[in-house]
């Protein structure tokens, strides 16, 4: 269940970081058409992962909606930490999926 948890933040947040505004608030410029697309490949495969991590924990039924819910949690953080401290929501959303991948789906 941790394991959804980070894959869903990093993954809004990698999200996040791929549109203009929120990636200047970090690094005081635009992101380049590659890096955005990679940004939202990464941020729609943590989506993925979390997804899985669900399934595998509870199965299907019951996983697509712990995945709703760990997607709201993500977001709530992401939210919260963005105007307050942007550049440490970028150290975390890099730290979470190390973190995802230790605790394994």
């Amino acid at each position: 269940m941790p394991a959804m948890l980070l894959w869903a933040f990093a993954g809004l947040a990698a999200l996040c970081f791929a549109m203009d505004r929120h990636h200047r608030q970090v690094l005081d410029r635009a992101p380049s058409p590659g890096l955005r697309l990679a940004l939202r490949l990464l941020g729609g495969g943590g989506l993925l992962l979390a997804l899985l991590a669900a399934a595998a924990h509870w199965g299907w039924g019951m996983g697509v909606v712990a995945w709703f819910g760990a997607l709201s949690v993500g977001g709530f953080v992401v939210v919260l930490l963005l105007p307050y401290a942007p550049r440490r929501l970028a150290l975390l959303a890099l730290l979470a999926p190390l973190l995802a991948a230790w605790l394994g789906i």
